[in-house]
């Protein structure tokens, strides 16, 4: 992943509640584990809609999604994720999310952003008026920016840490090779040790 510092983006204003994943991407298409190949089924049944936001020509290219509350609970699904970010979702933005909707988001890149409900009406109303309106999140200030206003917002201090590294669970393991690799020589031989090439499996993309 490449580090996440801040990122300014166009709005994708998604004036709902309750998006369960089912409904991000439906199960029909959650059929492979690699992380990449979903944009299409993004939104699937929605996107017949020639007026939901995302078929909107004049949101082409936005990467800040601003949706309602409760966004992407329902079942854990990586793929809800993937699908987003194959997308070209940088970041969402929403009063509350499934809990591990947003942790999945954090692990795999995508910026998932709690604001007060006011807040986040405030920059749905700014966006459905204006597809040029943008937002800035910086993760080093853990701050938003918009239209002149700005609110905190609070993540996970591992997850901001990996984010800002541009590291995952398995890049971050990875960069302690040696640290492991000394601890493995010192093991009694009788305990499970790793197999012989370890890294490499681990470094493979999915």
């Amino acid at each position: 992943m490449e580090p996440l510092r801040s990122h300014t983006g166009r709005c994708l204003p998604l004036r709902r509640t309750n998006v369960d994943t089912d409904q991000i991407i439906p199960s029909e298409h959650c059929r492979s584990v690699r992380r990449t190949g979903y944009a299409d089924a993004l939104f699937a049944r929605w996107r017949t809609d020639p007026g939901f936001v995302f078929e909107r020509p004049e949101r082409s290219g936005a990467t800040v999604l601003l949706a309602g509350a409760h966004f992407a609970t329902g079942s854990s699904r990586e793929h809800a994720v993937w699908a987003l970010r194959d997308w070209g979702v940088a970041a969402v933005v929403a009063p509350s999310f499934g809990d591990i909707f947003r942790r999945n988001a954090l692990k795999n890149g995508l910026l998932a952003v709690v604001l007060p409900e006011r807040a986040v009406a405030s920059l749905l109303e700014r966006a459905e008026a204006d597809p040029a309106f943008d937002v800035t999140l910086d993760l080093e200030e853990c701050r938003v920016t918009a239209g002149g206003e700005s609110w905190g917002f609070d993540i996970d201090a591992r997850a901001r840490r990996l984010l800002l590294a541009g590291h995952d669970d398995i890049t971050a393991t990875l960069t302690r090779q040696d640290a492991i690799a000394r601890h493995e020589r010192t093991r009694p031989h009788w305990r499970p040790a790793l197999t012989p090439g370890w890294a490499s499996v681990l470094a493979e993309p999915s």
